[in-house]
């Protein structure tokens, strides 16, 4: 039938199944928007404040829900706004469908000066997207999408792009939509995953090392299968948290892991870049005596620095089990792994009030709930002592570490799960990036707890800068008043001045609907990167490395 390139897009959005579009509306997208306007009762358009809080909402709805989170921004300062989100949404293999707009197609790349235009903004979007694609005519919309979403569950997750100029969305001709297809699957090399089974088979004590690429190809239940049949345990990276409930027996952190590493014989990497993101150097050390395979989507996963031995280049929930069918059952685990885990809490035990801090986010959220992570004190220690009970409740940016990402990405998560608990902590550094979009929370009346520790700082660049040069410059910060912040929102406003206080909230918000800000306000914290990097970096000043070789010794 005859429709304008932007009822077309809305269509196709409708046929790809989705349910929500975040956007900010401007003059290029006038009939992309008229477009959704027409399918108002099948997707709900979001609109925060600021185009950098659509791409951090869609990869927050993308990664808690299981579907595709779809933003929408104007050409040149829009895109530019929306980049940070999809950086991060590149960093953690997170399935974000970013729909640009663009300048009058006759005109790109002429330099003419006009509204929103900036150089070769294919090539920007490109670089934060695994495939991005044009429509330069009306009839090509329907198609675009229909590919986009096909690019998006194909290969390795991760975001992908649209540009339509604002011609082709106002442009009429016949248009229908096209229906998805499954997507195509990449075959697992059963050569590979012989060689790999050959070493898991002989190993003496095999271990597992998992990232965030086993939450990302939705790879958990497989993972728990093969990693009980071969009686291995699995250390979960930062990112990779979740993939095993921390309650499963086999379940490890990294510093736990630091107990099991030095007497494996061969080390099964799933899903991570297996690379410190400090140091730039592998996760663990290659001594000559150990195997390394990898499972990864991505060749480059097991490129230099690492070392590796047999790869699997494959999806993780194919190749897990694959390898579990190839692999022979192995009697149950004699290691006492939890010896491991005492020790490391023993290690964790000087990290306080950070500690306290996390006993009573972990302790306040249900199992099911939520908790966005954020480049705050608290935040860096959650990474090691927040436990994990469900895949998808525990949120990072990945190794962009992106500031300030944390608020608007818990909103997204909140749109995605209207019925769960999401809680977003806060340093007031990070808070300052997204703070107008108080005004989304509202608007929406999103269930999301906002947390700010409070210490009047760049806290973390404030201790770097006094461990470094004695010195510190560029921190100090001036913040609002939270609760008149708060009240000038219409948002219930609330003190938390010790962990219990904040304990007791968080079980309050059990039977409470809507936004709450929670101010923390904190004093300087001391440094967890002894604990949370093998090699610490410069910064990493007032802790000693612990030794974790003779923790545990398996026969």
């Amino acid at each position: 039938m005859q429709q304008t390139g932007g009822d077309a897009l809305a269509n196709q959005l409708v046929c790809e199944g989705v349910k929500h579009v975040f956007g900010v509306p401007g003059v290029q997208l006038d009939w992309a928007v008229d477009g959704l306007r027409k399918v108002a009762d099948k997707i709900t358009y979001i609109v925060p404040r600021h185009e950098q809080a659509t791409s951090y909402m869609a990869d927050g709805y993308a990664r808690t829900s299981g579907s595709a989170g779809v933003c929408m921004v104007v050409p040149g300062p829009g895109l530019l706004n929306a980049m940070a989100g999809l950086s991060t949404a590149y960093a953690c293999s997170s399935r974000v469908v970013c729909i640009s707009g663009d300048i009058h197609s006759s005109a790109v790349g002429k330099g003419l000066g006009l509204l929103h235009e900036i150089r070769n903004q294919s090539s920007i979007l490109g670089s934060v997207t695994k495939w991005h694609g044009r429509a330069d005519r009306p009839v090509e919309v329907p198609d675009l999408i229909r590919r986009a979403f096909r690019e998006l569950e194909s290969g390795r997750p991760l975001p992908v792009g649209l540009e339509i100029p604002h011609d082709v969305l106002s442009a009429t001709a016949d248009l229908g939509v096209i229906d998805p297809t499954p997507a195509t699957k990449q075959p697992v090399d059963e050569h590979q995953i012989e060689r790999a089974a050959a070493l898991l088979d002989a190993a003496r004590f095999p271990i597992i090392y998992v990232g965030g690429g086993v939450l990302a190809g939705r790879a958990s239940a497989a993972l728990a299968s093969f990693a009980e049949k071969l009686q291995m345990p699995v250390v979960m990276g930062e990112n990779g948290r979740g993939a095993i409930s921390d309650r499963h027996p086999l379940a490890l952190n990294t510093l736990d892991g630091r107990a099991v590493f030095p007497h494996a014989d061969v080390v099964l990497v799933v899903g991570s870049r297996f690379v410190d993101t400090a140091m730039g150097k592998p996760s663990w050390p290659a001594d000559g005596k150990k195997k390394f395979i990898f499972v990864n989507l991505d060749p480059d996963a097991w490129a230099s620095p690492r070392t590796c031995d047999v790869s699997v280049e494959a999806d993780c929930a194919a190749a897990l089990r694959a390898l579990e069918n190839a692999c022979s059952k192995r009697p149950a685990l004699s290691v006492d792994l939890g010896r491991a885990r005492r020790w490391a809490g023993t290690q964790m035990e000087e990290i306080e009030p950070q500690g306290a801090w996390v006993r009573a986010l972990r302790e306040g959220i249900p199992d099911d709930g939520i908790l966005v992570n954020e480049l705050t004190q608290v935040g860096y220690f959650a990474r090691l002592a927040y436990p994990v009970y469900e895949p998808g409740t525990f949120i990072t940016p990945g190794y962009q570490g992106t500031l300030g990402y944390g608020f608007p990405t818990a909103l997204g998560a909140a749109v995605a799960n209207p019925e769960r608990i999401v809680v977003s902590i806060n340093g007031d550094g990070g808070f300052g990036w997204n703070l107008q979009e108080l005004a989304t929370a509202r608007k929406y009346d999103l269930n999301v707890v906002i947390v700010i520790f409070n210490d009047g700082h760049f806290g973390n660049v404030r201790k770097m800068q006094q461990d470094q040069f004695g010195k510190e410059f560029g921190v100090e910060l001036l913040n609002p008043k939270y609760d008149r912040l708060a009240d000038a929102f219409e948002i219930p406003y609330e003190r938390a001045d010790d962990p219990q206080q904040l304990l007791a909230l968080l079980k309050k918000r059990r039977g409470e609907r809507g936004p709450v800000l929670v101010e923390a306000r904190v004093a300087p914290m001391p440094s967890p990167w002894h604990l949370l990097r093998l090699v610490p970096p410069p910064f990493a000043a007032g802790g000693k490395t612990p030794d974790a070789a003779s923790v545990i010794d398996p026969k």
